[in-house]
């Protein structure tokens, strides 16, 4: 019905239903505006679910925060592996991620990141254990951050590995030592990359300095919350927390500066000014930023059949706005972003790219859920 023939039909009819002719003439849902996808709940009533992975088969390792590791096959959640280390399970600690080797259908091995509460203090450990069955065999421990901290925040804790089969682990900057994220001669604030022994390659940036450890990789971060590489350009992608304002998302590179606390868009959580530098020569810049603070948190770059139109998008979790952000990257550079899920109302710890081009999603806390994101039908 046109607009038209609603006018002639309105002179000689009430305003009931003079809406509803108004309603017959308006114009149907596009397609477009349509959401392409669909959720579904895999596991519900998981224990501070924190990071998610994908082995070989399809099959999924799932990490709880409280220091749990269980194997999601077929929508059923195993019970906790056996072996996994004791965790520091205070503030932000825990149990970070588990990851499987590159190779993992030859060697069995997973890479675990956690806290670890020592007698000087507290720790990032990495470690690594051959999966048998439903137990987590020979544990040997690979890094451990140093110097240890006072505080039970600011771990960073996400892995990924590379092409050349070396690791980066991210981390963070303690919350109090947040000055320390300049200096190379501790972890604080560093994202490290290690072999797979947790040797160092003689390629990192800093190998031969004596003012630096060897294993940093780059440098000025806050925290660290999700890191993974692009097969297709061979960019790693990171982002991190600000304090209040000045979450990132950045291009990793060798040895590069990134910033903290030299230069942010955010204030500390008093509203003090931590610098008077949004940009500082010699660091690099964020190609996203968010003030107001989403918290992002868990990060996928996705390939996939699924969802063609999202090729080559990264997905962000966000804790704070409790959505996912979707960056469309042109040749490195940003060229839209879209806020999805909010429909699900909840802080997002972690989303993945399963390898059966769906995308998964893990809601954070007490009571957290795996959700699968599905193709509408």
């Amino acid at each position: 019905m046109t607009k038209a023939m609603v006018r002639r039909l309105a002179a000689g009819c009430g305003a009931g239903m003079l809406a509803l002719y108004a309603l017959l003439a308006a114009p149907a849902p596009s397609a477009a505006q349509a959401k392409p996808y669909v959720t579904e709940t895999v596991a519900e009533g998981l224990d501070h679910p924190w990071g998610l992975s994908f082995l070989p088969d399809g099959s999924m390792l799932l990490a709880e925060l409280t220091g749990q590791v269980h194997i999601v096959r077929g929508g059923k959640v195993s019970a906790p592996l056996s072996g996994v280390p004791a965790v520091e399970f205070a503030g932000q600690g825990g149990l970070f991620e588990a990851i499987p080797h590159p190779k993992f259908a030859e060697n069995k091995l997973v890479y675990l990141s956690y806290a670890h509460a020592g007698d000087g203090g507290n720790t990032l450990r990495v470690a690594r254990a051959r999966l048998d069955g439903a137990a987590l065999k020979d544990l040997k421990v690979i890094f451990e951050s140093a110097p240890a901290r006072k505080t039970s925040v600011h771990y960073g804790g996400r892995m990924v590995f590379l092409p050349d089969g070396t690791l980066l682990v991210t981390g963070g900057d303690g919350f109090n030592y947040r000055e320390q994220a300049q200096k190379l001669d501790n972890h604080y604030g560093k994202i490290v990359r290690l072999n797979d022994d947790g040797t160092v390659p003689a390629d990192n940036p800093f190998v031969g300095r004596k003012d630096a450890l060897p294993e940093i990789w780059s440098y000025g971060h806050r925290n660290a919350q999700g890191i993974v590489h692009d097969g297709e350009s061979g960019r790693v992608y990171a982002h991190e927390h600000g304090p209040r304002g000045g979450d990132e998302l950045n291009i990793i590179e060798k040895g590069k500066n990134y910033g903290w606390p030299l230069a942010t868009r955010g204030v500390d959580y008093s509203g003090a000014v931590i610098t008077p530098y949004k940009d500082f020569k010699g660091t690099e810049n964020a190609i996203v930023g968010w003030t107001p603070s989403i918290a992002p948190c868990g990060l996928t770059l996705y390939r996939g059949d699924a969802f063609p139109q999202w090729n080559g998008s990264l997905f962000v979790g966000a804790l704070a706005a409790q959505n996912i952000h979707r960056i469309d990257i042109k040749d490195g550079k940003v060229a839209r972003e879209e806020v999805m899920f909010e429909e699900l109302g909840a802080r997002i710890r972690d989303v993945r790219t399963g390898p059966d081009g769906l995308l998964y999603i893990l809601t954070d806390g007490e009571g957290g859920k795996l959700i699968r994101v599905k193709p509408a039908a």
